[in-house]
């Protein structure tokens, strides 16, 4: 089986602040993972290191085996914390943006979405609510082959309603042969999607287990551990 990413001993400074530390991890295919952490844990570094938008002061970080370069962020989509879509522009014209942009991106499944959360194409992006905003840009993702979706704060911004479409339009339209990194601080949001976590604590690995082995040897649920880890 094939390890989709691989992080050895990464990690990353911005000047003299560390905010990565001898992060190692490995994700295989057909797994959705938990990256969870307090605000300020170095989540969002990680995945921007992952998808290449970071190099990493020290250590290794691969795509199937291979450096992260252009042909390897083609196998990698990524949602970022933050709307990063012109909000002057048609969501229609977004579309054809990115089926121009990506030979991975399947036009008529992000319609398909569009459809089915009732988002009219026509509509400019600045005249949508937050939420739908957020759900726009999670669809654009969700619509590539990828190997690797990484999605930084899926549902941090919008209401518990919202939370819970985007949610199942995650779980309902994944590349199910590729595995999902997604991280959040809101733990029992996501629990029952995932089966593997990684709990970062100011910059360093401080678990990384399966689900299933959270509840059967610490009897707890992972928002009940993570609570525990990261008690002030």
């Amino acid at each position: 089986m094939n390890t989709i990413l691989e992080c050895s001993h990464v990690s990353k400074r911005f000047g003299k602040k560390t905010v990565l530390q001898d992060v190692n991890i490995q994700i295989e295919p057909g797994h959705i993972i938990g990256l969870l952490g307090p605000n300020g844990s170095g989540k969002t570094t990680l995945i921007k290191l992952s998808c290449g938008l970071l190099t990493p002061s020290e250590g290794d970080i691969r795509i199937l085996g291979k450096p992260v370069d252009p042909s390897g962020k083609l196998k990698i989509a990524y949602l970022p914390d933050k709307n990063s879509l012109s909000d002057w522009m048609q969501v229609s014209q977004i579309v054809d943006m990115f089926h121009d942009f990506y030979s991975n991106f399947d036009r008529g499944k992000a319609y398909e979405m569009l459809k089915r959360l009732d988002i009219d194409p026509k509509l400019k992006l600045k005249t949508l609510s937050k939420g739908t905003r957020e759900k726009v840009q999670l669809i654009l993702v969700m619509s590539r082959n990828a190997d690797l979706y990484l999605l930084d704060e899926p549902v941090g911004g919008v209401d518990p309603a919202a939370r819970d479409y985007i949610l199942q339009t995650i779980l309902t339209n994944y590349n199910e042969e590729g595995s999902i990194l997604i991280s959040t601080h809101l733990i029992a949001d996501v629990e029952q999607m995932l089966d593997r976590v990684i709990f970062l604590k100011e910059g360093r690995v401080v678990l990384d287990s399966s689900v299933d082995d959270i509840r059967t040897q610490n009897r707890k649920s992972v928002d009940e551990l993570f609570r525990e880890v990261f008690t002030c």
